[in-house]
């Protein structure tokens, strides 16, 4: 019998309310998409790269145009002017471009740049994916050209092409179908000898025979190689001679062995040591080939120039050159490049340093002159002569500043407002390093001190003590970074020494030119757009290309760039306070007449002097020494020691009334033409009255009195004359060898710089530098104990 109630069955709920979050959606149409996403973006992929292939391939019919190399038979040298437009040189690659055969070229050699530049040379089809794929990856990351991923077939398309350093990836892709395309056409051994041909090798070396010639033609071993029937010399290439040569491919700057051989050893042991993991040389060839050292370091030939002195701009700007349009292009583009350089102040430097240098065997002087408003350098000397040393004192002679770093540790003091009057002690000071039992001993020169002095007296009369507990005090990493960003492109100390200037890298002439024109320029880093690297100073100010007609084509011209540092209200203060030592303190030589603003420096014992200082048109950096080792000048001037205030400073004086000369003449021709009246000269020899500048004090000397004339006129203007000197002096240092304690007194209302007061009378140098006499000091300039 059936029940009567029916089946018993669950009840059927209602369907929940629409987004109810119990609900939960269901997944096979989320797969679905997943799936068809999946399809989809790896065929978007394919049919983006089948494309771009595809436009790439059709770039073959470029492939005949490389194999006749026409930038090769069209090229002509490019030509040098001064920024007056006068010629300076004929920009020649050295030795030419010399092609030679494959069997002309060492299987050392070709092992060597395979080993470096791309090792999967024989296996690749003329593009590496994964190494392109790495570049492109980093170039969009960083939004620059941050590596290379380029082989050695794409390289040699990029030359051929003579394309720039910094091209569109449409350009990159182009070049790897053709250097695809080459692959098959060409045979691996023609590529690689075509490459070595065309590759720049830095100082105007063009092709592996040209660089051999170069750095290597003449060693012993390669004497007379490539002439009179001789092998080629890139077929003599010893293993470590030809990692050296591969090692500069990547970087010819950077990489250069004459102007930075460490660099260039380090690299070359890189290339032999991917040799040996090659197999490419044995175990003995490795280790003989890491220690060989070359007793002669390679020297760039001649360079012959109007002014011979201007050899040494030349192969300075001539990298500048390349690094703005590329080797080929830079050599044998036809360009006609006007340079900064103006001919007729670089002849007024040479004569200033031959007039006050002029005996054989003695110290040598550079010179850097940059224009203050375009930070274009005027002028270059970089040493004697350039043919028996080829070192540019000026662009790579990094030497210790001594007192002129001063300058860069008071605009951080007055950035923390740390004024002009603030009094420090001045006497021997002991400051203990940190995590370190030792002391940090600062000396002035021969124990003298004045007690306490202010920071412009200080700066005046190059005081260390004051400066050393200055610098600790407003931090020497602060001021080290401060240095840096005014223009000092080598690494700056934050040792404690580096109050006194003793860094452990050194800095160049036409670096510290460029920083102190950051205070003439009211402040601001000046630098161009055809700048050279890191915002440096300026040496091409404008390119221009030669048509087949004769006429010339713009092509780039520098734009003066500025980069505010120092307040203009901060720079102008120091700027005034700069003038102190020029009228009163360790630089009275350099007075001329006009407006003159700067510093000295001495190392111990005389072993580097300085006078880094500007007018109201340049920047001028000297620096007087022995090039090739740090040897005391104790003896050289006059039977005394050479410091910034002789030499240096007299140099400098020199130039500044040659060099101003030169642009009066010029002014007053050009108003002589308008049927105008002639100006009056802005620079006077200095009158009879005020500091003598053969007398003047050295640095770390204290002051000693109240004076009453003075300036850079010879006399005393409105508002130049010097406070009494109320501080006894003495020359105890402190008892028990305790750290004695900085105070900072009231300010003195007047921070202008007190005078030594004449204490015997004071002979003028024999040279007849500086007239009359006047006040004057007797001290001897020294960086301080440990200022290196």
């Amino acid at each position: 019998m059936s029940d009567p109630t029916g089946p018993h069955l669950a009840p059927v709920p209602d369907p929940p309310p629409a987004g109810d979050p119990a609900v939960k959606p269901k997944r096979r149409t989320k797969v679905k998409k997943l799936r068809l996403l999946a399809i989809l973006i790896p065929l978007a992929g394919l049919a983006v790269v089948s494309t771009i292939f595809g436009m790439m391939m059709a770039v073959a019919s470029d492939l005949p145009g490389l194999e006749q190399l026409p930038q090769v038979a069209k090229r002509k040298n490019s030509v040098l002017y001064d920024v007056r437009g006068r010629p300076l040189t004929t920009l020649t690659s050295n030795q030419g471009r010399i092609i030679v055969d494959s069997d002309q070229i060492g299987a050392y050699a070709k092992y060597a740049v395979i080993a470096i530049e791309d090792r999967r040379f024989y296996e690749n089809s003329g593009v590496d994916i994964r190494g392109i794929g790495r570049a492109f990856v980093q170039d969009v990351v960083q939004g620059r050209q941050a590596q290379g991923g380029s082989t050695i077939a794409q390289q040699f398309v990029k030359n051929a092409l003579q394309a720039q350093a910094k091209r569109t990836v449409f350009e990159k892709l182009r070049e790897a179908a053709l250097a695809y395309h080459l692959t098959r056409k060409w045979s691996k051994d023609r590529i690689l000898t075509e490459y070595l041909n065309t590759v720049y090798f830095g100082n105007g070396a063009y092709g592996i025979e040209a660089a051999a010639r170069t750095y290597f033609g003449n060693d012993p071993n390669h004497v007379g190689c490539g002439t009179h029937g001789k092998p080629m010399c890139a077929e003599q290439l010893t293993p470590a001679e030809a990692a050296l040569l591969a090692g500069i491919i990547a970087s010819p700057s950077g990489y250069d062995p004459v102007a930075h051989y460490g660099a260039a050893i380090k690299r070359r042991d890189l290339v032999l040591k991917n040799m040996l993991d090659q197999k490419r040389i044995t175990d003995p060839q490795y280790e003989d080939a890491v220690h060989e050292q070359y007793t002669d370091k390679p020297k760039p030939p001649h360079i012959d120039t109007v002014p011979a002195s201007a050899a040494y701009f030349v192969s300075w700007v001539r990298q500048s050159l390349v690094d703005q349009v590329g080797p080929q292009r830079a050599f044998e583009g036809n360009l006609r490049v006007r340079t900064t350089l103006d001919v007729d102040l670089q002849k007024k430097a040479q004569e200033a340093i031959n007039k006050n240098l002029q005996w054989a065997g003695g110290p040598t002087a550079s010179l850097v002159a940059i224009d203050n408003k375009t930070g274009e350098v005027r002028a270059m000397i970089g040493g004697r002569d350039y043919d028996e040393s080829p070192f540019n004192l000026a662009t790579q002679g990094q030497r210790q500043p001594g007192s002129s770093i001063k300058p860069f540790i008071l605009a951080e003091a007055l950035k923390q407002g740390i004024g002009p009057g603030t009094v420090f002690p001045s006497r021997k000071r002991f400051f203990k390093l940190k995590n370190s039992r030792e002391m940090f001993v600062v000396n002035n020169f021969e124990n003298e001190y004045a007690g306490q002095s202010t920071v412009a007296n200080a700066l005046t009369f190059s005081d260390n003590a004051v400066f050393a507990a200055l610098g600790i005090k407003v931090g020497t990493k602060k001021v080290a970074k401060l240095a840096e960003r005014m223009g000092i492109r080598t690494p700056v100390s934050s040792n404690l020494a580096m109050t006194l200037g003793g860094l452990r890298q050194g800095v160049t002439p036409l670096d510290m030119a460029h920083a102190y024109e950051t205070f003439a320029a009211g402040g601001k880093r000046i630098t161009g757009t055809l700048g050279t690297s890191d915002d440096g100073p300026v040496g091409i100010h404008q390119i221009d290309r030669a048509t087949d007609d004769g006429k010339t084509k713009a092509y780039k011209k520098n734009k003066v760039v500025g980069k505010r540092v120092l307040s203009e209200k901060l720079a102008a203060e120091e700027t005034q306070l700069l003038t102190g030592p020029v009228k009163f303190g360790t630089a009275t030589r350099a007075q001329y007449g006009g407006f003159a603003a700067g510093k000295t420096g001495t190392t111990e014992n005389s072993g580097d002097a300085w006078f880094v200082g500007f007018t109201d048109r340049w920047t001028i950096a000297v620096w007087v020494g022995y090039p090739t080792t740090l040897k005391p000048m104790l003896t050289e001037f006059q039977g005394s020691s050479v410091t910034g205030g002789t030499y240096p400073a007299m140099i400098w004086r020199d130039f500044v009334l040659g060099a101003n000369a030169v642009v009066d003449t010029r002014r007053n021709k050009e108003r002589e033409k308008k049927g105008l009246p002639s100006l009056e000269a802005s620079t006077t020899v200095p009158p009879t009255t005020g500091v003598a500048p053969s007398a003047a004090p050295r640095e770390g000397a204290a002051p000693q009195g109240a004076g009453t004339t003075g300036g850079s006129t010879g006399g005393t203007d409105a508002g130049d004359t010097p406070p009494v000197q109320t501080t006894p002096k003495t020359t105890t240092p402190p008892a028990g060898g305790q750290t004695p304690q900085a105070t900072t007194p009231t300010p003195t209302p007047t921070p202008t710089p007190t005078p030594p007061a004449q204490t015997t009378p004071v002979t003028p140098p024999a040279t007849g530098d500086g007239t009359g006499g006047g006040t004057g000091g007797t001290g001897a300039a020294t960086g301080g104990t440990g200022a290196g």
